[in-house]
């Protein structure tokens, strides 16, 4: 390592230059200085939700050339990664799995760069830091969660075990309009989705697209309300708070979209989207009331028309859920990376990686025969 280049950890993100650290990000808002000091600064992912920041940082003659966002993790929470199994076994051979090292966008199931740099050289240098933190902390592994496809192969080559995971996500083919999009499903999909939509519409509920500066003060109280409303009803604790949103409300209004429900003109549900040029990730929502077809309409329906709307390429409609499928969202393989400090574990985990892998190979292979489009000519 040369004299000139420095790497040490950060533990706020408040503390790098804003211009710098977006050099890095490549545009993905969820890795944008903005949204992560979002998350720290509104008390969201922070050491008293079990979120301690260890951003690794390279500094090459003082130029910021290199990032990871690491946290020391106190549980699993808040990651679509599931691993509760292994923290298990840790117990139950009285180890300690937490806390763990994670590289990662708190609460966002949303693939992209991990580690952030253009240079291979300095990718190497960081994955490398990385592992040496770990074991430095004498914790129980490192995991990377959600890196792209190549990222993920140069954390394999540093060690890491690959694990496949399945995601769904719907692709604009350059539809003219909504029917044209139905047009193009098989007669019973084709059939399902209009009577899903009727209904809605014979219920007397409408909709808005509220972007940017459109979202209110009491926009974001409504949509709140909703976000907890859907926790409450898992028995679950809501990640985010109102702080959040209303800062990422101010300082992300031009990548948001909230779809707004109204019944008689009075909102009953709502569905909170984050957009770029070629990308919409539907990401939070919520409703007051019951109503048949209302979370299809409200976060799939509306967010493929404005996709189309605005011809943008791919629509990521979150972790999980093989509904997506019948109305229109194909299978995408993710990613994640993982190292245990524990070898006999550590050979353990690997044996079950490979046979998940070929499991998640042959899931989204059977998915894809069952898609729900005509055969295209």
């Amino acid at each position: 390592m040369s004299a000139e280049t420095d790497i040490r950890i950060v533990d706020t993100i408040a503390d790098i230059p804003v211009a710098e650290w977006d050099a890095l990000a490549g545009g993905n808002p969820f890795l944008s200085h903005v949204f992560l000091s979002a998350l720290q600064e509104c008390g969201c992912a922070v050491p008293q939700t079990g979120w301690l920041a260890q951003f690794l940082v390279v500094r090459r003659d003082s130029r910021l050339v290199g990032a990871m966002p690491l946290y020391l993790k106190s549980h699993s929470y808040g990651e679509y990664v599931f691993d509760w199994a292994w923290a298990e076994a840790y117990e139950r051979h009285g180890l300690n799995y937490y806390p763990k090292l994670v590289c990662a966008v708190p609460f966002t199931p949303v693939t992209g760069l991990r580690v952030l740099t253009q240079s291979a050289e300095i990718r190497a240098l960081l994955i490398d830091a990385a592992l040496e933190r770990a074991k430095q902390l004498g914790i129980s592994s490192l995991h990377c969660l959600f890196p792209d496809e190549e990222q993920a192969q140069a954390l394999q080559q540093a060690g890491m075990m690959l694990r496949k995971g399945v995601q769904f996500h719907w692709k604009n083919r350059n539809y003219a309009d909504f029917d044209a999009y139905l047009a193009c499903m098989n007669n019973d999909k084709r059939k399902k989705i209009k009577q899903e939509r009727r209904r809605v519409r014979d219920a007397g509920i409408g909709f808005e697209w509220l972007v940017g500066e459109q979202i209110t003060a009491a926009h974001w109280e409504f949509f709140v309300e909703c976000y907890n409303r859907t926790y409450r009803q898992h028995r679950s604790t809501p990640y985010l708070n109102l702080d959040f949103f209303r800062r990422i409300g101010t300082t992300m209004d031009d990548k948001l979209l909230l779809v707004l429900a109204l019944r008689d003109g009075r909102p009953i549900a709502s569905a909170l989207n984050f957009f770029t040029r070629d990308t919409l990730y539907g990401r939070y929502w919520g409703a007051l009331e019951f109503h048949s077809g209302l979370h299809f309409e409200t976060c799939y329906y509306q967010a493929i028309a404005f996709c189309i709307a605005r011809n943008i390429a791919v629509f990521e409609g979150g972790a999980q859920g093989e509904h997506k499928l019948a109305r229109g969202f194909l299978p995408a393989i993710t990613w994640s990376a993982h190292w245990l400090a524990h070898a006999a574990f550590g050979r353990a985990v690997e044996d079950f990686l490979a046979r998940e892998a070929a499991g998640v190979t042959g899931y989204a292979d059977e998915l894809h025969e069952r898609n729900p489009f005509k055969p295209q000519d």
